[in-house]
């Protein structure tokens, strides 16, 4: 790709003021800043050099974006905090425009005058990042293998080979309040309900309701279905709700072995008339599958479900790089096509991740190939898919992603220049899945993507020092087997990344196992603690089980929703324990 040859219009661009005043503050920043801590363990007494703050949720697009972020940092002054960790964008500097730079740049002199260290979180892994904005097929990839095309005239287009189908979608067969064709809903009758008077199409919907009366609060539908291995389908469910609570409990879910194979949270409101929810997801290696739809831990209202649907599809959201080849072979498999030769690349013109309700492109035929019409192919691809609200993981194997990560690392150096960064590897939740990254040890190329990073920002920072969240790298927490949609394990990753990385150990309630694993492999830690809560009761039990934990540098306010008004507090409950 030659990002490091990459020059954008808009850094190409004679500086302005506001350029002057981001290198002005940069090398303030720089010229001026201590000396780093030691690589050594501290004393379990020590004070917490490190006192940050969380920026989140802002991305420089707005006028008013500089004004909030400024009043947060304010505070975060007042209450004694010495630093603040924005997550900004600055992993993907090329692609932007020169207001960015210029509201960047009034944000650092904030920080300069406020005695706060500007501190860069980049290059996320588990959440795309920068890396998707630059080239979305470095998506994790899902096999699809041998899947059937049929030629017709100069296209071939995908034929579904397995009699995968949800019956009684509509709910239009019952004996009462009992479905036919499903393996259970809670409580026909008491929570579940055929209704006959409130339905989208047809003569009846399944209501549901009463979730007190269920000892969980469920109130659920559940059909177990055949697939075939290694294919993509698309669900489809149409919802509708009164007064449901607790907000956004409502789920549709597929599990295979107790595997979720399509993680999903939707925005349903808790009052909303018929709304169709879609997801999209990957068989693997599995032939039956369990489809469900509803609530868990329901308190009240109620809602309806009608014309539920499954279809295996086609190549949509279909991956072009070289760890996700398509392979497009003769029926029986004796012939093996070449792409430029009897067949153009298969691609998506339309890939998007968040769009599934929407038609998956052909296999176009070229002429003087050595495909007829009216033959069948199978073709393998692999198909990128997002989860929980738009998570993209990328894959770590793909040695484009390095080149990026060089690029940036250069414009990072040049337009912040900071002391510290914190990378964004959390929340991993694909791997292994493309032809990358199948069959190789993910903790071991877990250890070797974070080391790679680390190499080549200090090779454009010297002297760099590195945060990153703790997560994939606990086995109290995410370090393990049978995590999420990875096929592999990353129990023992932590062994494969250098050892000067500060730890930030984030979550709500205090986890005394997380912060001595880390103290007994010889970390240092940043705890980021707080979470959204009401109050800072976590964040004390924090510091106690900080003052028996040796290498605890220091303290992060950590919010996802921009809760910051107990950020001066913390600042000072934080300082008043390091004196």
């Amino acid at each position: 790709m030659g990002y490091d040859r990459l020059i954008c219009s808009s850094l190409g661009q004679k500086l302005t003021k506001s350029f002057r005043l981001l290198m002005l503050a940069c090398l303030v920043g720089w010229l001026g800043a201590g000396v780093l801590a030691g690589s050594g363990l501290q004393a379990a007494d020590q004070t917490y050099p490190d006192r940050f703050v969380w920026i989140f949720g802002w991305n420089l697009t707005r006028p008013t974006d500089v004004a909030e972020i400024q009043a947060v940092l304010k505070d975060a002054a007042q209450g004694g905090l010495n630093g603040a960790v924005f997550s900004l964008g600055m992993d993907s500097l090329c692609k932007k425009q020169p207001v960015y730079f210029e509201r960047l740049a009034e944000l650092q002199a904030t920080c300069k005058d406020l005695n706060l260290e500007f501190i860069p979180a980049v290059f996320s892994i588990g959440y795309g990042g920068g890396f998707l904005v630059h080239n979305r097929h470095l998506a994790e990839g899902f096999l699809v293998e041998d899947a059937l095309f049929e030629v017709s005239g100069s296209e071939a287009r995908y034929v579904p080979d397995s009699e995968a189908k949800l019956v009684n979608g509509g709910f239009e067969e019952y004996r009462g309040n009992q479905l036919q064709g499903y393996r259970f809903h809670d409580q026909p009758g008491v929570v579940s309900f055929v209704d006959t008077v409130v339905f989208r199409s047809g003569k009846a919907s399944l209501r549901m309701e009463n979730f007190q009366a269920n000892p969980h609060g469920h109130g659920r539908v559940m059909q177990e279905i055949k697939v075939r291995p290694r294919r993509q389908y698309r669900v489809s469910l149409w919802v509708k709700t009164e007064n449901l609570q607790p907000e956004g409990c409502f789920r549709m879910t597929v599990l295979a072995d107790g595997r979720n194979l399509s993680p999903q949270e939707f925005s349903i409101a808790p009052t909303s008339d018929w709304q169709k929810v879609v997801m999209v997801f990957n068989s693997l290696h599995y032939e039956t599958v369990r489809l469900y739809a509803g609530v868990w831990g329901g308190r009240s209202g109620r809602f309806w479900l009608d014309d539920w649907s499954l279809e295996e599809i086609g190549p949509m959201n279909v991956l072009n790089r070289p760890g996700t080849p398509v392979i497009v072979r003769s029926e029986d498999g004796k012939i093996t096509y070449g792409e430029g030769r009897d067949y153009a690349p298969l691609r998506d013109s339309q890939l998007n991740f968040n769009w599934l309700d929407r038609p998956a492109p052909t296999l176009k035929i070229l002429p003087g190939g050595r495909i007829r019409p009216g033959q069948r192919l199978r073709v393998t691809y692999y198909h990128g898919m997002s989860i929980n609200r738009g998570q993209v993981t990328v894959c770590m194997a793909e040695p484009e992603i390095y080149e990026i990560v060089d690029h940036e690392a250069q414009l990072l150096a040049k337009y912040v220049r900071p002391r510290r960064v914190l990378l964004n590897m959390d929340e991993i939740r694909m791997g292994g899945s493309c032809a990358a990254c199948r069959g190789k040890d993910m903790a071991q190329l877990l250890g070797q993507c974070i080391t790679r990073h680390v190499e080549i920002l200090r090779k454009h920072i010297p002297g760099l020092q590195v945060y990153m969240w703790s997560d994939m790298f606990d086995p109290n927490h995410n370090a393990h087997a049978d995590y999420y949609l990875v096929e592999g394990d990353f129990t023992g990753s932590w062994k494969y990344i250098p050892k000067d990385i500060v730890i930030a150990v984030w979550g709500g309630r205090p986890r005394p196992e997380s912060l001595r694993f880390f103290e007994g492999e010889g970390f240092r830690t940043l705890v980021a603690c707080y979470y959204d809560a009401d109050d800072l009761e976590d964040v004390k039990g924090w510091l106690e089980l900080a003052r028996s934990t040796k290498g605890v540098q220091g303290f992060m306010y950590t919010p996802w929703t921009k809760k910051y008004g107990l950020l001066r507090d913390f600042g000072k409950l934080i300082s008043s324990a390091s004196r």
